[in-house]
């Protein structure tokens, strides 16, 4: 019989909820609300006055080539860093689960990168990459590579897409290897002496039981590339060369700090904010429709 907690009153639940609701208001609905409030207004030169203007900011946002070049930008980023972190995430974490020798240190090496910072990681990639003293950069030019990223708009993208797929590769492994580690090993066996090879029962019995990590993973790694990609980009490329890079988020930061533009600045975020939002609730209504739990 399972046993619950009951309180006596509402005083000791409420302030038990009281710092996790302080900390949303804090944190998200009152930046969130302030972000509303500015999009809704400009402000002259000197930030002297200000004056409502509706919905005008969001209208010379979508009259504008460069933001909306942005949007495709955005998506081929974050699709690109989902794959590319998934993938690899899900297949070392499957060669983990069969390692019986050396297994803790194989999975403390492979977690070491989820400790670093997305700034960090993009300063490493840059200098490996780096067309002067990178040794990557050099073994490509050995290759017949032309390997200039601060001058080829593709290798820039391709560059800030491998620096923040290699931060997240960390987490999407540990998720992975929990969920290989409660497949129960019963089905694994009986499709075993039923003749399945190894990969038709990754692929029959094993991949099928993953789907609830699977789709957790989708969603937080989508939501990464969107908004924790930041640091990437802006220590790689700063969104160059010739705004190659400049996702919605750099973008977002580039006009409201160094463009002093904080009324357009708020309306892209308040857009970033609600494609953010629809893309999770589709993914939550269409893609979680093949998930089975248990």
């Amino acid at each position: 019989m399972e046993r619950r907690v009951v309180f006596p009153g509402w005083l000791c639940p409420a302030l038990l909820l009281t710092p996790q609701l302080a900390v949303t208001l804090v944190f998200f609905f009152w930046p969130a609300g302030q972000a509303i409030v500015q999009a809704l207004v400009r402000q002259d030169a000197f930030g002297l006055t200000t004056r409502f203007v509706g919905l005008e900011n969001f209208a010379a946002l979508f009259a504008d080539p460069a933001y909306l070049a942005s949007f495709g930008r955005t998506a081929l980023f974050s699709i690109a860093v989902a794959v590319l972190a998934l993938a690899p995430g899900l297949l070392f974490a499957a060669m983990a689960d069969r390692i019986v020798r050396g297994a803790a240190a194989y999975r403390t090496v492979l977690l070491i990168p989820y400790a670093i910072a997305p700034a960090i990681a993009g300063v490493l990639w840059m200098f490996l990459f780096n067309p002067s003293i990178g040794v990557l950069a050099f073994a490509l030019r050995g290759l017949g590579i032309d390997w200039n990223y601060l001058l080829d708009g593709n290798q820039a993208m391709l560059l800030v897409v491998i620096a923040a797929a290699w931060k997240q590769i960390s987490y999407n492994f540990l998720f992975f290897l929990a969920g290989l580690q409660a497949v129960p090993a019963s089905l694994v066996e009986a499709a075993a002496i039923d003749g399945a090879g190894p990969l038709r029962r990754f692929r029959s019995i094993i991949f099928p039981l993953l789907a609830p990590v699977s789709f957790f993973l989708l969603v937080v790694n989508i939501v990464y590339a969107f908004f924790d990609t930041f640091g990437v980009i802006h220590n790689v490329t700063q969104g160059g060369p010739a705004k190659a890079t400049e996702i919605l988020v750099y973008k977002v930061w580039y006009d409201g700090v160094v463009g002093l533009d904080l009324g357009g600045s708020a309306a892209q975020s308040v857009i970033l904010m609600a494609v953010v939002i629809a893309l999770t609730a589709i993914q939550f209504r269409f893609i979680e429709r093949r998930v089975h739990y248990g």
